[in-house]
Formats: structure tokens, sequence, C-alpha cells
């Protein structure tokens, strides 16, 4: 099966893709592309798809740069290809031949790109590093490579919807204590429960930093098992693990 690959004309001709499940070597309830290293698939295995996702994007494999994602709001700069795996959620890099890559099953993965500048940038944004500024972050440690915000594109993949997220009290809690204009990414559930639009909050993020243009492709993670990876579906099935999606941006 060949790899399915979303992309979005804003960001071209700068190579990138969101990729979905298909055409990957994996199994069992990773079946498909699954490209988590930190996942309990065979080590091998995912080796092997993230060759076939560097072939797609015309890199060797020790060019398709990683994080140790941790949920954070830290930004790596990205010069060479052993300048990946420190702790942080989020790369940039002026420097051709690089692929950025982010691992997500719910959580935002945003590919950006400075075109007339020559900078990219690449962010995993949960709702924790969405909240503590990592979209933001990302944003200036472009600028710092020559990036001007006002020419950045920014594209947020596949992710969980709203009507997917249901969260409890504590968590919308949190999100008024750091901004009560937040409320308007919330909607009544069900039982005193509340849905959560994290897409439409990375987007108003990622507007506030001052970008010139930020969209969703607006594919729900959750809602489509044959297509993508879903950390809360799995946890709802009771399955033991998940797989990782993958998206990458490269100059």
């Amino acid at each position: 099966m060949t790899l399915e690959i979303l992309t979005d004309d804003r960001l071209s001709p700068i190579r990138h893709g969101f990729f979905t499940r298909k055409g990957g070597a994996s199994s069992g309830v990773f079946s498909g592309l699954n490209c988590g290293r930190g996942s309990s698939d065979q080590s091998e295995i995912v080796s092997i798809n993230r060759a076939r996702v560097a072939k797609a994007m015309g890199v060797t494999p020790e060019n398709l740069i990683s994080v140790h994602q941790v949920h954070s709001a830290d930004v790596q700069v990205i010069d060479s290809p052993g300048s990946g795996q420190a702790r942080a959620d989020a790369m940039v890099t002026a420097t051709p031949g690089l692929a950025l890559s982010v691992l997500t099953a719910d959580c935002q993965p945003v590919l950006f790109a400075d075109r007339q500048a020559g900078v990219i940038g690449a962010a995993h944004a949960g709702w924790r590093g969405a909240l503590d500024g990592v979209l933001e972050e990302t944003v200036t440690a472009m600028e710092r490579l020559g990036a001007d915000a006002s020419q950045i594109r920014a594209v947020i993949g596949p992710a969980i919807s709203q009507q997917a997220y249901e969260v409890g009290q504590d968590f919308l809690e949190r999100f008024l204590d750091a901004d009560p204009q937040n409320q308007r990414f919330f909607i009544n559930g069900a039982q005193g429960k509340y849905h959560f639009d994290l897409p439409a909050y990375g987007l108003a993020r990622l507007r506030q930093a001052g970008i010139a243009e930020a969209v969703w492709t607006r594919h729900c993670t959750y809602g489509d098992p044959d297509r993508f990876y879903s950390f809360r579906r799995t946890t709802h099935a009771g399955e033991a693990d998940y797989g990782r999606l993958i998206s990458v941006i490269c100059l």
C-alpha cells in the first residue's frame, strides 16, 4: 500500500506532509505507518516506517529529525542531523536538506514556513504545550533565524476535533484562569462535562502571534480510525498502546 500524504498549498513549494497511517509496515493495534519510537511496536518496524517517510520527503533517514516530545513550550534550533533528540516540542531550521518531524495521536501537528526567508518550523502542540506558548515560541525562534512573522504560514494537521474532545471542570478552569476569553473554545457536554476545540485554540494563538495565515486541515484523528491513530480512541477501546502519526517539513 502506498503512503498517504496530506499537503496544503499555503506551505508549497516547500516539501511537507501530514502522513496518515496508510502504507506502513506495522501490524496489530499499530497497523500502518507507526513512526513512534516511544511505542511498544517493534523498533525495526518503526525504523522501516520512518525510512519510508524519509524517502517520500527526499531525505536520508538520518536527516529526518525528531525531538523527545514532553508537552513543553521548548523549541530547538536544528542545524545538523545530530542536533535532534533533545527534550523539546518544536524545532526550527534554516539549513537545507533537513526534515523536521513531529509525532502526534490527537495533539496538533503544526508546520510553519517563511518561504521568502527560507526558514521552517514544526511543533507538537497538545493542550498543555499550546497553553504554555509552544506555538508563539516557535514563531519567535524562526524570527531569530531571519523569518518575518508577517510572512509565516502555519498549517495544523490532523488533530482531535471538538466533538470528540470531552474534558472536565478542572480543565476548563485552567484555561479560564489563563484568559477568561478562552471560554469561547468550550461548549457544554453531557453530565457536567465540556468539549474543547483544540484546533480553534491553536489557530487563535497562531494569529495572535502575528503570522500571515493559519489554517487547520479539518481532519479529526478520533473519528477516522482507518487513516489516523488516536490516543483517546485507543483509551476508550481499552487497547494497550497506540501508533503515532508523523508530520514533516523540509527545506
